[in-house]
């Protein structure tokens, strides 16, 4: 039995996700009784806040006043359309205009941002595949082609004997806001942030076709990921399948060396 366009596609809005009810964990008894009976779920995307569920027979909300909610006029308007659109070519993207919003909340200009570190405009697409699980088994959104390519990369590696695992795939402008303000919160400089992460809208991971890539047992996000045979065999075959390291040592961009971030460039070049 096939699986319903709906289970396999994340459809996105600027202000609100639609989430495969399946692949979403009950925060209450009640989230638990809806989500059961649940095809779909709206849910906010500046905190993950689960708005209201799509059931057989009509639309239930799970917070009080969902139907004010910015940008539940066009959430909605994907109930019927989105397998529809889905089922088509690849994905249009998302409108830019809550980029500089965010940037000035970290206190960031978007013109000199872009001139430092030369750094473009990333937008999120309107629906992604689901590509499996993580290491830490979390649903991966990717671009269509790029959920393709990463299981054939994974199914090649494992074919030699070596396991991949991703740690990370899509990331939301609002999601990325949210690890700034994570880390910040820990103490740590705006600069320090940048040498890591790319500003709110100026991520790989915003257009789906990035992901962060590691090896069972080896800690995600850490230079030591060049030394495990993944990463040996990911530079003499990952270019093979379309992926290539998009942060190398000494990169123009003022981002760290990353061995374990990786992106799949035939999808968009």
């Amino acid at each position: 039995m096939h699986a319903k366009p709906s289970s396999r596609f994340l459809f996105n809005t600027p202000d609100i996700e639609l989430w495969p009810a399946a692949l979403l964990r009950a925060r209450s008894n009640r989230d638990a009784r809806v989500l059961s009976r649940a095809t779909q779920v709206l849910r906010r995307k500046c905190d993950g806040a689960y708005l209201a569920a799509v059931l057989p027979d009509g639309v239930i909300g799970l917070m009080p006043r969902w139907q004010r909610e910015a940008g539940i006029d066009g959430a909605l308007d994907l109930l019927d359309a989105g397998a529809v659109y889905a089922s088509g070519a690849a994905a249009p993207d998302l409108p830019l205009s809550q980029v500089e919003a965010r940037l000035e909340t970290l206190g960031l200009d978007a013109d000199d941002y872009a001139g430092r570190t030369g750094l473009g405009l990333v937008a999120e697409p309107a629906w992604l595949a689901f590509a499996g699980f993580d290491r830490y088994r979390r649903p991966l959104w990717l671009e269509t082609g790029t959920a393709r390519a990463w299981q054939g990369l994974r199914a090649a590696a494992a074919r030699d004997d070596v396991a991949l695992d991703a740690v990370s795939g899509y990331r939301s402008h609002d999601y990325q806001l949210g690890i700034f303000d994570r880390k910040r919160a820990r103490g740590l400089s705006l600069d320090a942030i940048l040498a890591v992460n790319a500003a709110p809208g100026y991520s790989e991971h915003h257009s789906g076709c990035a992901l962060d890539i590691s090896a069972p047992g080896e800690p995600p996000a850490e230079d030591t990921f060049e030394k495990t045979a993944a990463f040996e065999w990911l530079t003499r075959h990952a270019a093979d399948h379309g992926f290539t390291m998009s942060y190398p040592r000494d990169n123009p961009h003022g981002i760290v060396y990353e061995p374990w971030h990786w992106r799949y460039r035939a999808a968009v070049d």
